[in-house]
This record gives structure tokens, C-alpha cells and sequence, in this order.
């Protein structure tokens, strides 16, 4: 997900935005995530979440939720949101 910070005016700050959504997606949803991007722009931020599952609709389930907890929290701005999948060959 690609996020605008608007109210951030430093790395600190942009931290103190960036790492609630961060923990608060791992401990919710049990997932892996981490800022993959725009590290050093004060007012962008990249997430990346990864999810393992036997079910792609069970993927596709954490996903929605994560997408909508994120969108919940205020004073950031989505500026994009996509998947990629990638699926064991068999």
C-alpha cells in the first residue's frame, strides 16, 4: 500500500504514523508486514503485508481486513493498494 502522510514533518514523526499501523496489522491479522519503501521521505510510506494460507480466499479475506484497517486510520491517505500473488507449483 502506498500511503501519504500529510501531517508528518520528519522521519520521527512519519515513524510514530507508520508503526502503529505496522504492529497493530501483525497483532491483528497475524501477518508479516514491514515499510518496503520511501523510507527516508518524510510524508510517503510503502507497506508491504504478506499472508500464507492454504485458501486464496482465506488470503484474500486477511487482505480486505487489513486494507480496511489501514484505510481506517486517520490522517493517512491510500494512495494506491495491489496484490501480488504467488502460489506454490504443485
Amino acid at each position: 500500500m502506498d500511503l501519504h502522510l500529510p501531517a508528518s514533518g520528519s522521519l520521527k514523526a512519519k515513524r510514530a504514523e507508520v508503526r502503529p499501523i505496522l504492529d497493530g496489522a501483525r497483532h491483528r491479522f497475524r501477518i508479516s508486514a514491514a515499510e518496503v519503501d520511501h523510507q527516508d521521505t518524510w510524508q510517503r510510506s510503502a507497506l508491504g503485508f504478506a499472508v500464507v494460507s492454504a485458501s486464496a480466499a482465506q488470503v484474500a479475506a486477511v487482505l480486505d481486513d487489513v486494507e480496511r484497517f489501514v484505510w481506517s486510520r486517520p490522517g493517512v491517505e491510500v494512495l494506491d493498494a495491489s496484490r501480488t500473488w504467488m502460489e506454490e507449483d504443485s
